[in-house]
């Protein structure tokens, strides 16, 4: 039985975030189906002890009900932070406990591309950098925004990152495509055919800027849902369909608040995310409630054509939702028309809405098979493990090209 460390980013410190939770749930429940001993790491961030106190009892009692007691490594830094300063202090167990766990692990799978160098280099196993971000974290790696140590494999969640004519940069390294993952057990089909809106869940503002060339000149350009939804602003005065966003807005924000009456004006429904989707419970009675998804993408995966597919899209097309998300780049899975509909204009959105509503029951049946097919969490997962701890110095050629679930 393998031992896998998985090492999340900014779970513990994010607790109203019920959705980043499950992403790397998924992780954690599938490779112990697959009989994997898992262990999970993190930072936790805390801006003083009281703040650190309620946050680990938060996260660790949420670990425990979903069957990872006794099995987190939770550490922090005395100097919050800063990345690489001050002491390691660990807050479930000792260090010299932790660091026995990571020398006797199989692999850890490495989700914090700034990773604690210190603990990264206590594996004695294989070590895999695991890219949720296709495009983006490559972006930063080649800007020197993020300088990842090495890994044994390099994994990403982007379809085209590494292929030829990619705008993807693929810093030097061999990258090996894999797909998100979603536990089908955790996520059952739930009919609601009364159900009225089209959901989704959403960050809003941020500091995220991405920096393009246009005719030889840098742009700044915001990388931010806000900026995608706003560009649809008037779909819900094309459609019948009630649309609604869950969203994480500021109250004591003057813009965010100014979007929100824009968004109402439009005939938006707008609900507070960390009242209908703050834990991991309240995030999945949402998306099984809803009728199907319609969401948008950020600037850098229409800029980077990466295929993207969120792991919140995962989970309504396992839970039987019809989904209506942006076209994010060509891809060799993603259908459009059957359970998923891939819009480049309102009207097409329109029209996939009106397509799904006139045969709803059959356009959830293929939402499910789309995520039996191609993001079964066990069936990816196994492949992942035969790739990562493979003996051979760079991927198997049979398997470099992607890994995946087979249809």
């Amino acid at each position: 039985m393998p031992t896998v460390v998985i090492s999340p980013c900014k779970v513990a410190s994010f607790p109203e975030g019920g959705g980043h939770f499950w992403v790397y749930l998924q992780y954690a429940h599938g490779l112990r189906q697959l009989g994997c001993d898992v262990y999970w790491l993190e930072q936790l961030r805390a801006a003083d002890p009281d703040q650190e106190a309620h946050l680990a009892a938060t996260f660790l009692a949420r670990m425990k009900r979903y069957g990872l007691d006794g099995r987190t490594l939770l550490y922090a830094r005395d100097r919050a932070g800063e990345e690489d300063a001050g002491s390691l202090r660990f807050i479930t167990g000792s260090r010299t406990e932790a660091e026995a766990v990571l020398r006797r692990a199989d692999l850890l799978l490495n989700f914090h591309y700034r990773m604690d160098a210190e603990l990264l280099g206590c594996v004695r196993g294989r070590t895999a950098l695991v890219d949720i971000d296709p495009g983006l974290l490559q972006f930063w790696m080649s800007t020197g925004q993020i300088t990842a140590a090495p890994h044994d494999r390099y994994l990403t969640t982007g379809e085209t990152v590494g292929t030829p004519g990619s705008p993807i940069p693929d810093c030097g390294l061999p990258w090996i495509r894999m797909r998100p993952v979603v536990c089908l057990d955790l996520w059952p089909v739930t009919r609601t055919p009364r159900a009225r809106a089209f959901t989704t869940v959403s960050s809003w503002a941020s500091a995220d800027w991405l920096a393009t060339k246009v005719n030889g000149q840098t742009v700044l350009r915001e990388n931010t849902k806000r900026r995608a939804f706003l560009e649809f602003v008037d779909l819900p005065q094309r459609t019948s369909q009630q649309l609604e966003l869950a969203l994480y807005l500021v109250d004591d924000h003057e813009d965010d608040q100014q979007d929100r009456a824009q968004l109402l004006r439009h005939g938006w429904r707008v609900r507070d995310s960390r009242q209908v989707t703050g834990t991991p419970g309240a995030y999945q009675r949402y998306i099984q409630r809803s009728r199907g998804e319609f969401s948008c993408a950020k600037a850098s995966c229409m800029d980077f054509q990466n295929a993207w597919i969120s792991d919140r899209t995962l989970c309504y097309l396992a839970s039987g939702k019809p989904v209506v998300v942006q076209h994010t780049g060509p891809s060799a899975i993603l259908p459009n028309g059957a359970g998923m509909f891939r819009f480049t204009s309102a009207a097409e959105a329109v029209h996939a809405l009106d397509e799904i509503n006139a045969h709803y029951a059959q356009q959830g049946e293929a939402a499910r098979a789309i995520a039996e097919t191609y993001f079964d969490a066990k069936r990816v997962l196994e492949r992942v493990l035969n790739v990562a701890l493979d003996s051979g110095s760079a991927a198997p050629a049979a398997v470099q090209e992607e890994v995946g679930a087979r249809p």
